[in-house]
C-alpha cells in the first residue's frame, strides 16, 4: 500500500513538451562539461602526450578500481569567469582497492596545473566534503604552485589546504600524495604534509624554490634533479616513500599503499541483492518538471523513480500538503526525504518540517530535500498567522539538524525557502541540481517588479513625474540578469553546488553519496535546536 501509484502518462503531450525542454538543456550542459574535458585545449593536451604522460582523468581512471564508478565533482568551477572550465583540476569521489576516497588531480595542460582563486575554492569544497564523510584522500600532483599573476587571491586563503592536510592525518584519515610532475613552491607542502608519498623517477620535482628562484635567493647554482628530484628524494631528502618508474607503476604502487590502510567504513554497505530497483523507469524523469517552474508538478513522481521498490511511507499527507515528507530507502540506505509539492511554504508546511527533520534525528536517518520552492508566503494573512516564526522553526531544525543532508534543486529554489530546504550555507553533504532548476533570492519578474514598485513610489515622494518607457527597460534589464544569474551553471561554476547532473543519474549518484556518507559515523541531534517560538 505504500508503493508511489504514479500518474505520470509519457504518451501525454505535456510530458513531451517538459522531456523536449529537459533535453535541451541537457545539450547545453553536455557542451559546457565538454569544456572542462578539453583541459588547456588541443595543443596543450597534445604537448603533454608528446613528453610521455597521461591525462589527469586518465590517471584517475587507471587509478580506480575496474568498473567502479567515479562521482566527479564540480566540474563546471570556474564557468563564466576569465579561468577555464573546470579550474585546472579534477576533484570526485571513486574506489580503489574496495576503499571508497576523495581524490584531487591537477591538470597540468592548464597553465602547467598551476592554481588559480577557483582551483582553489574547488580543493577546498573537495577537502570539506573528504573531512565530513572521513574519505581517504588520494591527491594526483603536477603543478607549478600558484598562478602568480592572481597570487593576491591566493597566498593568504591557499595555506588552508595544508591545514586540511595535517587535520585529516591528525583524525586518523590517511592522505596519500602522488607526483607526477612538478610540485613546488607551497604545492611542494602537499607531500610534505601527506602520510604516504609516491614519486616518480626522472619526473616528480619537489622543491621549495627552484633553480632559478635559489640562484636569485642565495646565489647557488643548482639542477632540477639534485634539488628536488625524486631519486634525491627517496635516497637522500627521504621526502619520497616509494620511487616509481613510470606513472602506470605509481598508480599501481598507490593501490597498493591503500589495500594495506587497514580502512574499515562505520557502517556495513546494504546487501546489494536485496536493493529493489524503483518500479518506474529512471528516463520518465525527464519529463516531470515543466520548462516553466511557475506550474507545480507532483514531487511525488521523482520520489516514485529514485527511491527502492517506489515504496514511500508519507508522514502526515493531509496536513501542509505543499511539502512532501516521508521515509523511504534508496540503494538500501534508509532515508527521510523532504520535497515541495506546490512551491510555497506556508506555516503549516513549516511546522511540518520541523518535527520531522526531529523525527530523523531521534532515529539517526539521514534526510534528502528536493526542491521547488519559490520560498516561504507572504502578505498580510500569512504574517499575522506567524510565518516569520514558523518558518525560522523549520530553518532553526535545518541549521541544528545534526544527521547527514542530501540537496538536489530540481525547479524554483527562491529565497528564504532556499535555506529552509538546506541550501549550500546550511552544510548539506552533497548538493546538486539538475539543468532544470534556479536559484536567487527571489525569481527575476518579482525582483524587477520590486525594483519598479520602489523606484515610482520614490519619485511620487520627491513630486517628480515617473518614466514609464525607462522603468520598462530597467525592468527587462534586471530581469535578463536576475534570469541569467539563477541559471544552475552560473551556480555550479561558483561552487553553490557540487555539479549539474542528468536527472536520470540521479539514484545513482545519491546511493554513491549516501555511501560515502556511511564511512563515517553520525548521531542525529537528541535536543539542542535551540528555542523554538510556538
Amino acid at each position: 500500500m505504500t508503493v508511489i501509484a504514479s500518474a505520470l502518462d509519457p504518451a501525454d503531450a505535456e510530458y513531451a513538451e517538459h522531456r523536449a525542454a529537459m533535453l535541451e538543456k541537457l545539450a547545453v550542459l553536455g557542451a559546457e562539461q565538454a569544456k572542462a574535458l578539453q583541459g588547456g585545449g588541443e595543443k596543450y593536451v597534445q604537448r603533454h602526450r608528446k613528453r610521455g604522460k597521461l591525462l589527469a582523468r586518465e590517471r584517475i581512471e587507471l587509478l580506480l578500481d575496474p568498473d567502479t564508478p567515479f562521482l566527479e565533482l564540480s566540474p563546471l568551477a570556474a564557468w563564466g569567469s576569465d579561468c577555464p572550465v573546470g579550474a585546472s583540476m579534477v576533484t570526485g569521489i571513486g574506489v580503489v582497492e574496495g576503499v571508497e576516497c576523495l581524490i584531487t588531480a591537477n591538470d597540468p595542460t592548464v597553465r602547467g596545473g598551476a592554481s588559480n582563486p577557483w582551483t582553489l575554492k574547488k580543493a577546498f569544497r573537495a577537502h570539506e566534503i573528504g573531512h565530513a564523510n572521513r574519505l581517504p584522500s588520494i591527491h594526483l600532483v603536477e603543478s607549478g604552485g600558484a598562478d602568480l599573476p592572481s597570487q593576491k587571491e591566493i597566498f593568504i586563503p591557499g595555506g588552508a589546504l595544508f591545514k586540511h592536510l595535517t587535520r585529516s592525518s591528525a583524525a586518523g584519515v590517511p592522505t596519500i600524495a602522488v607526483v607526477f610532475g612538478n610540485s613546488t613552491a607551497g604545492g611542494a607542502y602537499v607531500p610534505g604534509m601527506s602520510d604516504h608519498v609516491i614519486m616518480v623517477k626522472e619526473r616528480a620535482k619537489v622543491f621549495l624554490g627552484g633553480p632559478p628562484l635559489v640562484r636569485m635567493a642565495t646565489g647557488e647554482e643548482s639542477d632540477d634533479e639534485s634539488l628536488g628530484g625524486a631519486e634525491m628524494h627517496a635516497r637522500t631528502s627521504g621526502l619520497a616513500d616509494h620511487l616509481a618508474e613510470d606513472e602506470h607503476d605509481a598508480l599501481r604502487r598507490t593501490r597498493r599503499v591503500v589495500a594495506r590502510l587497514n580502512w574499515r567504513k562505520a557502517y556495513a554497505d546494504p546487501d546489494p541483492l536485496t536493493v529493489r530497483p524503483p518500479k518506474y523507469d529512471e528516463d520518465e524523469l525527464l519529463g516531470i518538471v515543466p520548462d516553466d517552474l511557475k506550474k507545480p508538478f507532483d514531487p511525488r513522481e521523482v520520489v516514485a523513480r529514485i527511491v527502492d521498490g517506489s515504496d514511500f511511507d508519507e508522514f502526515k499527507p493531509l496536513y501542509g500538503t505543499s511539502l512532501v515528507t516521508g521515509w523511504a530507502e534508496l540503494h538500501g540506505y534508509p532515508l527521510g526525504i523532504l520535497a515541495n509539492a506546490q512551491g510555497v511554504l506556508f506555516s503549516e508546511e513549516s511546522q511540518k518540517a520541523a518535527q520531522f527533520i526531529q523525527l530523523a534525528n531521534q532515529r539517526d536517518i539521514p534526510l534528502l530535500f528536493l526542491h521547488n520552492t519559490t520560498g516561504y508566503m507572504v502578505g498580510k494573512e500569512y504574517e499575522q498567522g506567524g510565518i516569520i516564526k514558523h518558518g525560522a522553526m523549520m530553518i532553526n531544525a535545518v541549521s541544528n539538524s545534526k544527521v547527514p543532508h542530501l540537496s538536489v534543486l530540481m525547479g524554483a529554489s527562491y529565497g528564504a525557502g532556499h535555506y529552509g530546504m538546506c541550501g549550500r550555507a546550511y552544510d548539506p553533504r552533497f548538493l546538486f541540481a539538475w539543468p532544470s532548476a534556479k536559484s536567487a533570492v527571489m525569481g527575476p519578474q518579482q525582483l524587477a517588479g520590486v525594483l519598479s514598485i520602489v523606484a515610482r513610489q520614490s519619485a511620487a515622494a520627491k513630486g517628480q513625474p515617473y518614466d514609464d518607457e525607462a522603468d520598462a527597460a530597467l525592468r527587462e534589464m534586471v530581469e535578463r540578469q536576475i534570469e541569467a544569474e539563477s541559471l544552475p551553471m552560473f551556480l555550479s561554476g561558483r561552487l553553490y553546488d557540487d555539479g549539474v547532473i542528468d536527472p536520470r543519474d540521479t539514484r545513482t549518484v545519491l546511493g554513491l553519496c549516501l555511501s560515502a556518507i556511511h564511512t563515517a559515523p553520525f548521531e542525529g541531534a537528541r535536543g539542542g535546536f535551540g528555542v523554538f517560538r510556538m
